[in-house]
């Protein structure tokens, strides 16, 4: 199994002025998640903070001019966000960001992307939302077509859809990674998101326990099935809180305390957590890898993320690369 490690919180006093602390911060972190061996780095695409993580008056930086910057005092990890809400640019201007970082990074872009579920947000900022489920679906197959197509086909790429057109749109220079950066698409809707994630996606990012990643994971080759598509070909991932403490009430008492309002029951389900001591946290990847997980995201307590990083890294981590 590969790990990526996702950064969802950036808090700084920026009242005073002081953001070198998050510069630095974040220098760090992914210096020292690269040289112990993580796959990826990711970032959240949001403008305010998100229900359950905090306030929305939290800091929040800017994902994609974030891991740009992240890109230029690293080599080798590769960078993304988890997830791009489509709503938030438009897909011809979201391939041209995406193909300058893959650029830029020398090919290290794994694009994460998804088709927006934050109303309160997109209404702050003046951002179209529509609340049918099925046209932002709808919005996001397209989005993902035109991506590919501004990524691969030259000397430059047109689409008609029912949301999005472009014609004649160059996007030069093409991404380095080839065919195209890998596309994944977050989100685990049975009956339309992995229908989408069977037609076009990469990679996709699913959400729930042991026992639901299971029946997604069927619903998802039902798919590929149906469409001709190698199961295979698509990397499984999945997002997860991990606490190691020296009992395992102690980590579920530190994972209930940092997702604000999800219910109990989910914490003790290990729906968006990992939790336990290092032996039970070891024992919980491997029953995902045996359902079929293949890629883990990390997110760490914010408060002592330096720290919880050193340790999965000695106890999870390296234990997976030997």
């Amino acid at each position: 199994m590969k790990f990526g490690l996702q950064h969802p919180i950036f808090g700084f006093d920026y009242r005073n002025g002081d953001t070198s602390r998050i510069v630095d911060s974040l220098k760090n972190l992914i210096t020292r998640a690269e040289d112990t061996g993580f796959d990826s780095f990711w970032v959240m695409d949001h403008f305010h903070q998100i229900p359950f993580i905090g306030r929305p008056e939290e800091p929040m930086l800017e994902g994609w001019t974030t891991i740009s910057v992240l890109a230029g005092i690293t080599t080798k990890i590769k960078l993304g966000t988890l997830v791009t809400g489509i709503l938030y640019r438009h897909p011809s201007v979201l391939a041209k960001i995406a193909a300058t970082l893959d650029v830029l990074s020398k090919g290290r872009l794994f694009m994460g992307i998804g088709a927006s579920y934050f109303e309160e947000e997109a209404r702050a900022y003046g951002i179209p939302f529509y609340p049918s489920t099925q046209e932002r679906m709808q919005r996001l197959e397209e989005a993902i077509q035109i991506i590919r197509k501004m990524w691969t086909e030259e000397p430059y790429a047109s689409f008609e859809g029912k949301y999005y057109q472009i014609q004649n749109a160059y996007c030069n220079p093409k991404p380095i990674h080839k065919p195209s950066p890998p596309i994944l698409v977050g989100g685990s809707g049975e009956r339309k998101t992995l229908k989408i994630v069977a037609k076009y996606a990469d990679a996709c990012n699913l959400f729930g326990s042991i026992e639901t990643i299971k029946r997604k994971l069927d619903v998802l080759k039902e798919h590929c099935k149906n469409i001709g598509r190698d199961y295979n070909s698509i990397l499984k991932t999945k997002l997860d809180l991990v606490v190691i403490d020296d009992s395992e009430e102690k980590a579920r008492k530190r994972a209930q305390q940092f997702y604000i309002g999800i219910p109990e029951q989910q914490i003790k389900d290990r729906e968006f957590a990992i939790y336990g001591t290092r032996e039970d946290v070891s024992r919980q990847i491997e029953l995902l890898e045996e359902a079929g997980i293949q890629y883990l995201m990390v997110h760490l307590e914010p408060s002592r993320e330096l720290e919880e990083l050193d340790t999965f890294t000695s106890g999870i981590l390296k234990r997976s690369h030997n």
